[in-house]
């Protein structure tokens, strides 16, 4: 349990500093101003989402050496994120937004779950694994 609340932590960290980051590629949230509260409340929901991601990494020993898995699952699940968002008018990017071709949708938000999940999952079972050799 120790695992996943260290795994949780660090990715609400570094997800509340990419959104802070890259809100400025965005022109609105639901219409209005993208205001502190609502890059926290994403930064939480990213979190959450992590540290479900991670619980087989944790839990199951044969999984420990793919942690790579959760850059592609990160991948999936932030592609399905901003189509929907997209579709439903939820946000919108503005000019300096990078576009994937095909796709659509923005670079950053698109890397954030994969690449900052796996940071997290890496950094954590390192530190932990480490101390207890």
């Amino acid at each position: 349990m120790k695992k996943i609340f260290f795994i949780f932590l660090l990715s609400f960290s570094l997800n509340l500093i990419w959104e802070n980051l890259h809100s400025h590629l965005y022109i609105n949230y639901m219409g209005g101003a993208i205001t502190e509260a609502i890059l926290l409340r994403a930064s939480i929901g990213d979190a959450v989402i992590i540290t479900l991601l991670s619980l087989p990494f944790v839990f199951v020993s044969r999984l420990r050496n793919k942690s790579w898995i959760i850059v592609f699952a990160g991948f999936l699940i932030s592609v399905i994120i901003e189509l929907y968002a997209l579709h439903a008018g939820r946000w919108s990017y503005n000019e300096y937004m990078p576009i994937i071709p095909v796709l659509s949708i923005g670079l950053t938000p698109t890397i954030q779950l994969g690449l900052l999940g796996y940071l997290s999952y890496w950094f954590i079972a390192e530190k932990i694994n480490t101390r207890k050799k």
